[in-house]
C-alpha cells in the first residue's frame, strides 16, 4: 500500500473574493484615500476582504483592527459593487456599525482565530495580534510604537 504524501493546504485570500479588476480599483483608493504605500493597501484590502467574508458567512458582528478598518471603508465607498457582492455572496447586505465592539487585543485575537478558522491567510501585523516588538523597531502594534 502507497501513502500519498500529505500536502499543505493552500491558504485563501480575501483578494480571490472579488476580481482582479475590482481589487486594483479598491487597493489604489485606499492607497490614495489613507496615504497607505500600495504594497500596505494591497495588505489592507486583502484583510479587510477576508474579515467581511467571514462576517458575512457567519452572520457574527465583529470588529475590524483599527488598520483594516479603512479596507472595509473602502468596499463600502464603491457602492454598487459593495452592494452587489454582499446580495450575491450572502443574499443580504452586510452593514458597517462604526464602534460597535472594541478594538482590544483580546477581540483582535478572537476575530483573527475566526478569520484563520476559515481558511484565510492572516498579516498579524495589521490587527495588533503580533508578539511584543523590539525596540527600536516598531512592529506597529506593540508598546514601543
Amino acid at each position: 500500500m502507497t501513502v500519498a504524501p500529505e500536502r499543505p493546504v493552500a491558504l485563501r485570500h480575501g483578494q480571490d473574493l472579488v476580481s482582479p479588476e475590482l481589487f486594483e480599483r479598491l487597493t489604489n483608493f485606499c492607497a490614495e484615500e489613507y496615504g497607505h504605500e500600495r504594497a500596505t493597501a494591497e495588505r489592507i484590502m486583502s484583510e479587510a476582504l477576508a474579515f467581511l467574508d467571514v462576517m458575512g458567512q457567519t452572520g457574527e458582528g465583529m470588529s475590524p483592527s483599527q488598520a483594516v478598518d479603512p479596507g472595509w471603508h473602502t468596499f463600502m465607498l464603491h457602492t454598487e459593487e459593495y452592494a452587489e457582492f454582499c446580495q450575491t455572496r450572502y443574499g443580504r447586505f452586510i452593514h458597517h456599525a462604526p464602534k460597535s465592539r472594541y478594538r482590544d487585543r483580546a477581540t483582535m485575537v478572537d476575530v483573527v482565530a475566526k478569520v484563520r478558522a476559515h481558511g484565510y491567510e492572516v498579516d498579524n501585523s495589521l490587527w495588533g495580534t503580533k508578539a511584543d516588538c523590539n525596540e527600536p523597531t516598531c512592529c506597529g502594534d506593540g508598546p514601543c510604537c
